[in-house]
């Protein structure tokens, strides 16, 4: 029986997911196997010793301390493009919004009620304060072609813009979904130098973040639109509001609100809407709790941020799992008190990410209890456990 604690509401098809049989669900355990998130922080959470997995209903993975995690070897899975569409329609509302001052003009035409007759004459004389320009013929760039960002530039493609994407470590999935009217740029100050509008589709790390500071602005044409659905901090607001005022920026329309961007005119902050929605919150779900359970039930590991794919089709009657330092002769080490215990292996797969490797192997008959213990006190095993 697992035991998975919710830390956040998770949606019920999510948690359809686990059979009852074999699963125990609740926001309280004191020995959970398995944590399901979504916003809740864990950076002050103790992480309990028979914690074998974290997933977070969502892509960003900074409310988790993913470093502790690699080092006790707790696989940390996000969703990456199960929420894709829901952010893909919000960046599209911000390019419609960024040009036509839709915003401002509904705000102005409450502020006629109680005019009566007024009205009709008063539209007609004031909608030209409210006036912007087509998004067809102009040009998009796009920073990370990822699940969102593809979506995004296909999207942006069909209404008739000329899109310019930027990504140098773009996957073969999504380059085989980009639409071939898609453009690629050869470099981050050549997009930019090419766009009317830009959107941000880039995860937030130390290598992002301040993305767009004041030596990027200089790159940009004057009056460009921006969109950042990603993250707040991959632009630095010190140096926005000098491009705003200057008119190199002309708007920015932000998913993340903070203190120094809600006084400007030409900044439209949304509350955080890019992934709200009834089908990004199920779609999220479900994603989270299946790598939750693959894991759990065949130690598959998939979309993690911290341990590498590794996937295998099980061949023998037991399975055993491992996470270790990315060092020489470990997997020798391994597979020498496999056969001291005189145990044959059927399937071996060994995989690494950085400094960690993971090894899924199949074997045949049955394993002793004490195996596992024998495999932690090898130098540099990190977790092991039998399936």
């Amino acid at each position: 029986m697992f035991r998975i604690q919710t830390k956040d509401k998770i949606s019920p098809k999510g948690l359809d997911v686990f059979p009852r049989e074999d699963y125990e669900i609740a926001s309280e355990f004191s020995q959970p196997d398995a944590l399901l998130v979504r916003s809740s922080s864990l950076h002050e959470t103790q992480l309990p010793q028979s914690l074998k997995t974290i997933a977070r209903a969502g892509a960003g993975t900074n409310n988790i301390p993913v470093n502790l995690c690699t080092q006790k070897g707790i696989p940390v899975f996000n969703t990456p493009g199960a929420n894709a569409n829901g952010v893909k329609e919000m960046v599209l509302t911000g390019l419609l919004i960024s040009s036509r001052r839709i915003v401002e003009g509904i705000t102005w035409a409450k502020s006629l009620a109680g005019r009566g007759e007024e009205i009709p004459p008063l539209v007609e004389k004031e909608k030209s304060r409210f006036t912007g320009p087509e998004l067809m013929g102009k040009t998009l760039g796009i920073i990370g072609l990822g699940a969102i960002g593809v979506l995004v530039a296909n999207v942006a493609s069909s209404l008739g813009m000329k899109v310019i994407g930027y990504d140098p470590f773009i996957s073969v999935e999504s380059a085989w979904r980009l639409s071939r009217e898609v453009q690629r740029a050869e470099g981050l100050e050549s997009l930019l130098k090419q766009c009317d509008y830009l959107s941000i589709h880039t995860p937030l790390t130390s290598a992002t973040r301040g993305l767009l500071n004041t030596e990027r602005f200089g790159f940009m044409k004057k009056g460009i639109r921006i969109m950042n659905f990603a993250r707040g901090g991959l632009v630095n607001n010190s140096d926005l509001l000098t491009a705003l005022k200057s008119g190199t920026v002309a708007r920015y329309v932000t998913d993340f609100p903070e203190e120094n961007l809600l006084a400007e005119e030409n900044i439209i902050a949304i509350p955080h809407l890019g992934a709200s929605t009834p089908e990004s919150e199920e779609n999220c779900a479900l994603m989270a709790a299946g790598q939750i359970k693959t894991y759990l039930e065949t130690g598959n590991v998939r979309h993690s941020v911290n341990f590498p794919d590794c996937v295998m089709e099980r061949t023998g009657e037991s399975r055993i799992i491992i996470a270790n330092q990315n060092i020489p002769n470990m997997v020798g080490q391994i597979t020498t008190v496999l056969a001291q215990e005189k145990i044959n292996i059927a399937d071996l797969l060994n995989r690494h990410k950085d400094g960690l490797a993971y090894n899924i192997i199949d074997v045949d008959g049955s394993l002793p209890p004490s195996l596992t213990s024998k495999l932690k006190k090898i130098n540099g095993v990190i977790m092991a456990r039998q399936i």
